[in-house]
Formats: structure tokens, C-alpha cells, sequence
């Protein structure tokens, strides 16, 4: 293993110093008109500058490899400082990592030039896929070293805090926690990356993926005494007796957090949190009957409902928690789509994204979301309930703030659109700095956030690259599991949506904005103008 230096990295963020203010400002450059002819370029930008986030102390630590929640940025320049960093990160961040670090590895070009952005720059595949094996490499070591010193979390990650001088530790209010979801998408993300090392066919990379492949191999072992309840019931958060103590110490116990404070401690979600149920069904050891019980439990939460607005026909599509775009990060990562059935849900969902929005004149689109900052550059606040209530579980709703990310899924199923979305909130004032996307800025253009974070830049450079569905298929195949899969999705969404073929909805168009982010005066960064 070549470890990444910070002599290295240190250069290349003097020669990233050089390129701001290049064309950092570059969605100003382009017209709807000129991306829905021909996106390419306009693609090509986003990856570069996004890309400009993938550097140490900004979005990940290149000594350990890990990943940082995020960084705040000057509210006047928009430059990055050390003391604005997230010290933080969640298996969620790292799932979104693994995934464009798959991409990398698969030769994909517009991902050679996501982390080449701040290292020179190009597209040279052999240079970008040799910077990931580092990053993977010394992500490995990690990893392992955080089993090694608690292994009480069966291998899953906390929320865990880091810096340079500091080996990765639950972060104080994860200390003896562990959550399902975030590290159900964090599985996916690495089985991905496997099949990706796996067929790049050289010693280096088959070697990194059987140490990634052993990673997974032992959490399936774990998954079950971590946090099955039984009854088909996965807990959502588990407390565990001691983290520094092995999973199967005689002393070791795990309990649903909140089992009896009257509330609803269990995954019992058809968005993200499938993820993990997933991986349980399929390698943690369950009997037929648990299998079947997993499967049960989630569906009282799998509902059909019709989107409606004047002028436009009704929608049939799946009934969010918020409508947040962020719900649907399992089907980035699962071959969802391959059934007729799902691909047109998908499309339906993507469609009245875009069309719910642009009846209400809406610049952007919903999504959970870090809200704007304050006048001394703080986050107000994070807003997760933020989507389409009509067609939510949860019908009150903060929706006063838009994100980029919210076109994640767009994105696959239409990317034009997506990338049209992307570009309308992208040209509004203080959008764009540096490390590319801003967080979020509010609809009438009255405040921004000056921060930067996996959450609401690199869902969206993963949706652009298609998802990792077509790499993880490939995997799910060589290990027997992709029929099976394709039967139940197809057997569980059509107990719901079989009857309603065909879809409403599924004729109807895509909307493109009509209206823009208000100029309040607000000045751009003066670093990225």
C-alpha cells in the first residue's frame, strides 16, 4: 500500500488554489436551452468542481481515509478553514464514498475527473483508479483498526469522530450506539466496490477486494445479534452493553434503543432503510419463516397514492415518509429497476418531483437538508422534513428551503431534466463556491448555506454516474441472489401497484422550472465569481 502523504495532498490543494476562480463560477455559462440540446459539457463542469470537495480537511481525512461530515465555508470568500470541519461522519457518508470511489475504479471517466479535480485534473483513468486504491487501502486500515479496538459493534460503524492526530471513536452521543439504516447503505456501497475491484482483474485489486469481501463476510455474521429483534422486527438503534467488548462475550448484550418508551423502535420503512433488511434477508443466516416475517412487517408502510394538481392528469406513485429525495437511495444502489413495474414507478416519482414544483413556481425541489447559515456563518438548523406532503406520510412540512441534491434520482431516470433542475438552483446567488455545490438555499433567494457536505453534492454526482445497480447486478448474480431478488421486489411492490397497471401518470412529461431563485442582493463568494 502507497499511503496518500500530506506532502501530496498539501500540493495539490495549492494547485486547486490556482483554478478558483477560473470557472468556478460555471453554471452562469450555460442556458437550459444549451444543457437539454446537449448536457455533456455542462456534466463535465459539474464533476470537476464537485470534485473540488474531495480534498483533505474539507471532505475527508487523506490520513485515515475517512470521511468528514462536511465544512463550513467563509461566509465572504467561501474558502474552507480547518476550525469550520465537521469532525464527524456516519456509515451514510461513507456509502456515498464507496460509491463514486466505484465508479473510479470501474474506468469511468466522468469519475477520474470527480477526484482528479484537486490533483491536477484530467481524465486519465490509471492516475484516478490509482488514487482510490490508496484512499481504499488506507479506508481498509481503518476500518479495521476501529473493529480491532471496538468490537462491540460487530463491525458497523457508529457515528464516529476523527482528525489527523485523532484514530477514529464513537462520537460522544454514539458512544455504546450503533444505527441499522446508515450502515444498511454503507453494505451495498462496498459489495459495489468488491465487484469493481474484482473485475479490474489485476493482483492489487482482487487482493483489496477479498479484505473488503471478508469485511462483509463478517458483518453477516453480526447482523443478526446486532439487531434483529425477531418477528421480522430489524431494530432501528441499538444500545450495546460495552463497545470494547466482543459480540459474543457472555457479558455483551444489544437492545432495541426505545423498546419501551411507546414509540416505534424498528425499521419498519419501503425507502432507505431496506438497505440493511436486504443484506439480513439475504446473507444473515434466517430461517425461511424469519425471512417471510422480514418481509411482512415492512409492507403496512408500502401505499399507493395519486398525485394530483390542476392541469395536470393523476400520478400514481409510491407514498413517501417526507417525499424527500433521499428516500430513495436503496434504488441507486439495488437493481430496483430491472422490474418493468419499478422502472416506471421510479420515472413516476422523478416526474411529479419535477412537475409538483414547477406548478408552484418553485426554482428547486425538496429534500432533508442542512438549512442556511447565519450571519456568523453558522447552520441554523437541519430540516428533515421537507418534501411533497400531498403524497407524504408526514404531512407538515418545511418547505421554504431547496437543495441541489434533491435532482439525485432525477438524475437516473432522466438526466437532462435532472441536470436542468440542478442548473437552476446552481445560477442563484452564492450557489456555487469553491468545492463546487452549495447546500441549500431558500426559494426566495433571502439566505443561503455556506457549507458543504457528502449529503447534498456527491448523491447527486452518484445519481449522474447511473447509480452502482448495474455493478451491484453483476455481483448479485455470481452470488445467486439477483432471481431471488427481482422475484420478491416484483412479488411485494406488485401486491400494491399490480392491480393499478398500467401506472397513471406514465405518459405524462417531465417539467422543466419556470421560475428562479429571487435576486435579494446577496453577493457571491468573492473566491467564485
Amino acid at each position: 500500500m502507497t499511503p496518500i502523504t500530506l506532502p501530496i495532498i498539501l500540493t495539490s490543494l495549492l494547485l486547486s488554489q490556482v483554478a478558483f476562480g477560473q470557472r468556478c463560477r460555471f453554471a452562469n455559462q450555460y442556458t437550459q436551452t444549451d444543457i437539454l440540446k446537449d448536457p455533456s459539457a455542462f456534466e463535465a463542469d459539474v464533476f470537476q468542481w464537485e470534485g473540488m470537495f474531495h480534498q483533505h480537511n474539507v471532505s475527508y481525512n487523506a490520513v485515515n481515509g475517512m470521511t468528514f461530515d462536511g465544512t463550513l465555508l467563509n461566509p465572504t470568500t467561501g474558502i474552507h478553514d480547518v476550525n469550520g470541519i465537521h469532525g464527524f461522519s456516519a456509515a451514510s457518508k461513507e456509502s456515498l464514498h464507496f460509491m463514486v470511489l466505484t465508479h473510479v475504479i470501474a474506468g469511468n471517466q466522468n469519475a477520474a475527473r470527480w477526484i482528479l479535480a484537486a490533483h491536477g485534473g484530467g481524465t486519465d483513468v490509471e492516475k484516478a483508479r490509482s488514487l482510490a486504491l490508496d484512499i481504499l487501502n488506507t479506508k481498509w486500515a481503518s476500518y479495521s483498526k476501529f473493529n480491532e479496538t471496538y468490537p462491540g459493534f460487530g463491525g458497523f460503524l457508529p457515528w464516529f469522530a476523527h482528525t489527523e492526530f485523532q484514530e477514529l471513536s464513537p462520537t460522544w452521543d454514539w458512544v455504546n450506539r450503533v444505527p441499522a439504516l446508515d450502515n444498511g447503505e454503507n453494505i451495498w456501497a462496498i459489495y459495489g466496490l468488491i465487484e469493481a475491484l474484482q473485475t479490474v482483474k489485476r493482483p492489487q485489486y482482487t487482493a483489496l477486494a477479498a479484505k473488503w469481501q471478508g469485511y462483509l463476510s463478517y458483518l453477516a455474521t453480526t447482523a443478526g445479534k446486532v439487531f434483529y429483534h425477531g418477528s421480522g422486527r430489524i431494530c432501528a438503534v441499538v444500545d450495546i452493553a460495552d463497545q470494547s467488548k466482543t459480540v459474543d462475550d457472555p457479558t455483551q448484550t444489544y437492545q432495541c434503543e426505545g423498546l419501551n418508551s411507546g414509540g416505534n423502535p424498528f425499521i419498519n420503512d419501503p425507502y432507505e432503510g431496506q438497505q440493511f433488511m436486504w443484506f439480513l434477508y439475504f446473507f444473515g443466516g434466517l430461517n425461511a419463516t424469519e425471512k417471510a416475517a422480514l418481509l411482512e412487517f415492512k409492507r403496512p408502510q408500502l401505499v399507493a397514492v395519486d398525485w394530483s394538481r390542476p392541469g395536470f392528469p393523476n400520478v400514481i406513485v409510491q407514498k413517501g415518509f417526507w417525499f424527500s429525495s433521499h428516500e430513495n437511495w436503496g434504488w441507486t444502489q439495488l437493481p430496483y429497476t430491472d422490474v418493468p413495474l419499478m422502472k416506471n414507478l421510479y420515472s413516476n416519482m422523478e416526474k411529479v418531483r419535477t412537475c409538483d414544483s414547477a406548478f408552484t413556481k418553485n426554482p428547486g425541489m425538496f429534500a432533508s437538508v442542512n438549512n442556511s447559515t447565519d450571519s456568523s456563518g453558522q447552520i441554523i438548523g437541519y430540516i428533515s422534513n421537507a418534501g411533497i406532503p400531498q403524497i407524504a406520510n408526514q404531512t407538515i412540512q418545511e418547505l421554504d428551503v431547496i437543495t441541489p441534491y434533491s435532482t439525485m434520482n432525477t438524475m437516473i431516470t432522466n438526466k437532462r431534466i435532472g441536470l436542468a433542475w440542478w442548473h437552476n438552483m446552481a445560477i442563484a446567488k452564492r450557489m456555487q463556491n469553491p468545492y463546487g455545490s452549495s447546500e441549500s438555499t431558500r426559494k426566495d433567494g433571502s439566505a443561503t448555506s455556506a457549507f458543504v457536505s457528502w449529503d447534498s453534492k456527491i448523491t447527486t454526482l452518484n445519481g449522474l454516474l447511473g447509480g452502482i445497480s448495474p455493478i451491484v447486478k453483476s455481483k448479485m448474480i455470481r452470488d445467486g441472489i439477483y432471481a431471488p431478488f427481482v422475484a420478491l421486489v416484483q412479488r411485494e411492490w406488485g401486491m400494491v401497484f399490480g392491480s393499478l397497471l398500467p401506472l397513471k401518470g406514465s405518459d405524462m412529461a417531465y417539467c422543466l422550472p419556470v421560475a428562479g431563485v429571487a435576486d435579494t442582493g446577496l453577493v457571491d463568494f468573492t473566491e467564485c465569481r
